[in-house]
């Protein structure tokens, strides 16, 4: 990924990204030469690695996984918050409008988890995490005995180390202080979502 000196973030705050934005998209190239891309929700794991690992799992209907024995790394891709900036919003002067935004490229090797007990593991960290916590959270506890289990037989589980973990961050890092908090303003006083939340991002990274 093409990252310059300016925009350059930290691992620590590409696992923050992986870990507020964790649908993502896992990218494969087969024997051929022909990626394979798959939507995914994927999670970091701390495991006292130099880089962690992802979980996540696909349909075994998806031919996806069986380029999962291939030579190369796989790359998850990973998208935070992201928002238009327009020219107007800094102060006077021949400037042109940009996109500001957070993603993170993470690469290694996928390995299926075969045995029922390490995917039926994989699958309720991942119902853990998003249904979280409190009387009306979901687990896999309320399916039928032995539900679960047969249900599995219909994904293929995966872990994947990771080798290497890039992190942008493009947050006007170019711009004076005076214009990025004048972008600051404008996201934040927008309707949508995805600006004010890039708005937060931009403060994290202020001097």
């Amino acid at each position: 990924m093409y990252i310059p000196k300016l925009f350059e973030a930290s691992e620590t705050m590409g696992r923050e990204i992986m870990r507020a934005h964790s649908w993502a998209l896992l990218v494969t190239t087969g024997a051929d030469g022909t990626p394979f891309a798959s939507h995914l929700a994927l999670l970091w794991q701390e495991d006292g690695s130099a880089h962690g690992h992802l979980i996540g799992h696909m349909a075994r209907a998806n031919s996806h996984w069986k380029l999962f024995e291939g030579a190369a790394d796989s790359m998850a891709m990973f998208w935070g918050p992201h928002a238009y900036v327009s020219p107007t919003w800094y102060t006077p002067g021949p400037k042109v409008p940009t996109w500001n935004y957070l993603t993170v490229h993470a690469y290694g090797r996928p390995e299926i988890i075969d045995d029922t007990k390490g995917a039926l593991d994989i699958l309720a960290r991942l119902v853990a995490t998003y249904e979280g916590e409190g009387p009306d959270a979901w687990s896999m506890d309320r399916l039928p005995p032995g539900n679960a289990e047969a249900q599995s037989r219909g994904i293929v589980a995966f872990r994947m180390p990771l080798s290497r973990i890039e992190a942008k961050a493009k947050l006007s890092q170019n711009r004076d202080l005076e214009d990025r908090h004048r972008v600051i303003a404008q996201l934040e006083a927008s309707d949508s979502q995805e600006a004010q939340a890039t708005a937060l991002w931009m403060k994290k990274v202020l001097p």
